[in-house]
């Protein structure tokens, strides 16, 4: 007789937490049991903190509801009311309530004036002006002194007349205001405008914002329309000979005391090993002595060109010796880029991307001095510190540098780096002058620095 096979069952994985499996009669009351037992095992004061930190979680997500509806609800409401304009709200609201505590009707009709005032000035504001705006500069980067020229084409994209409006365009600091007349659909307002650079800047031009409030000046309501365009302006800068005198060490790299089997520069002769090079077997040598020689060289590394910029105010007489030590540095490293030199360009504050011309011209568009920077002998540790290997190193500061502080810079430098150090002397002669093995340039203006270049070459 046969018996049928029994049905297979599986048996659900116990819960990790309780032990139970899914279904068991006791798994619900199990787990009560539990949890009440660790409920009994806290402390009071385990459970006193685990009440407030809950409630204090709660707290902080209604408040965080509530900050939230605020700036969608209220901040549109009160953004446009000027300081004026709360000064009118709050005087309307103060004569009458005390008008009418304490019967005075000339407080009452005070207070009706302000109302109608606020009232009036809404209408000025309310309603939605759709614009198409497009902000256009002719160039992003300038030249200090040169005018960088904007423009801005305003677009009519609504369905009705639009009525006059202001358009304003912030620059950097300033603020330069267009007056937008009444715009019929589909109309389009041309204005262009001019941007000063006197000074070597990063300008911040835009958003373009269209401004409605009214006569009185109790509600101003703005609309940003682009984003900001960054306008560089860059320092003064002249054109060096191509492979500039004095910038190159010399073609090969500089020599290193580190030993190799194959460069440029020969050290020594030695017994030949296993595996090396027969390239560089010395047959003559080898046939003297009988034994096989092989030549040793000195590694060589590339020229690596490091400008330090020293950014203290009390390394410069004024504030125009600083700003020509920056059109020094910005000439010479956008040469050397040229010349396709390694550049590193090092500032008291920080290090400068000098990869291209361009990038180097940016960034010193943006420095400024600090008396909370490093001095002119910090710049020349933090020199040697960072930038080791650099074959020449070139120091810009001001008028209070002099040649004994230059030969303390020298000693903090790498001994195997031709160190030039560049002082700006208003309205000064350029001239040079050997300080040990340290060539001291005196300049007062960026124009003479080719002079100064081809004077360094013959040293």
């Amino acid at each position: 007789m046969t018996t049928a096979p029994e049905r297979a069952t599986s048996t659900p994985a116990p819960d990790p937490d309780t032990g139970t499996r899914p279904g068991d009669s006791t798994a619900a009351s199990g787990t009560t049991r539990l949890r009440r037992v660790v409920e009994r095992e806290r402390t009071p004061v385990q459970r006193v903190v685990d009440r407030v930190v809950g409630e204090q979680s709660v707290v902080g997500a209604w408040a965080e509801s509530a900050a939230g509806w605020a700036r969608r609800t209220l901040l549109p409401v009160v953004e446009p009311i000027t300081g004026f304009g709360w000064a009118v709200l709050v005087g309307t609201a103060a004569m009458l309530t005390a008008g009418v505590l304490l019967g005075w009707k000339e407080l009452i009709v005070i207070g009706l004036v302000g109302a109608l005032l606020l009232g009036a000035a809404v209408v000025f504001i309310v309603g939605r002006n759709r614009y198409r705006i497009e902000l256009d500069l002719a160039y992003t980067r300038v030249v200090v002194g040169e005018r960088a020229l904007g423009r801005i084409e305003i677009h009519s994209a609504a369905q009705k007349p639009l009525l006059p409006a202001t358009i304003e365009v912030p620059v950097g600091k300033a603020l330069a205001s267009f007056h937008l007349p009444r715009m019929k659909p589909g109309d389009v307002h041309e204005d262009v405008f001019a941007i000063p650079t006197s000074r070597r800047t990063i300008l911040q031009v835009g958003p373009v914002r269209s401004v409605r409030g009214d006569p009185v000046g109790l509600l101003r309501r703005q609309v940003k329309w682009t984003d900001p365009v960054e306008l560089f302006v860059h320092p003064k800068t002249v054109q060096l000979d191509e492979t500039a005198p004095g910038l190159i060490r010399d073609l090969e790299g500089i020599t290193t005391r580190d030993l190799t089997s194959s460069d440029i520069a020969f050290h020594a002769l030695r017994d030949y090993v296993a595996g090396d090079d027969r390239r560089y077997i010395h047959w003559k040598s080898s046939a003297r002595t009988g034994t096989l020689m092989v030549r040793q060289f000195e590694q060589t590394r590339r020229s690596v060109l490091a400008l330090g910029l020293s950014t203290s105010p009390d390394d410069y007489a004024d504030a125009a010796e600083f700003e020509t030590a920056i059109s020094i540095l910005g000439s010479l490293g956008v040469q050397a880029v040229r010349d396709e030199m390694d550049v590193v360009v090092q500032t008291s504050r920080q290090t400068l991307p000098a990869t291209t011309g361009k990038r180097l011209l940016d960034a010193l568009s943006g420095v400024e001095w600090s008396s909370r920077d490093d001095r002119f002998l910090d710049l020349a540790a933090t020199v040697a510190q960072a930038h080791a290997g650099a074959s020449v190193i070139m120091l810009h500061a001001g008028a209070t540098v002099d040649p004994a502080l230059v030969r303390r810079a020298r000693t903090l430098l790498p001994s195997q780096a031709r160190v030039i150090v560049f002082t700006v002397v208003k309205d000064a002669k350029p001239r040079l002058q050997p300080i040990g093995d340290t060539a001291l340039a005196t300049i007062g203006s960026v124009s003479d620095l080719p002079r100064v270049m081809r004077g360094v070459a013959l040293q």
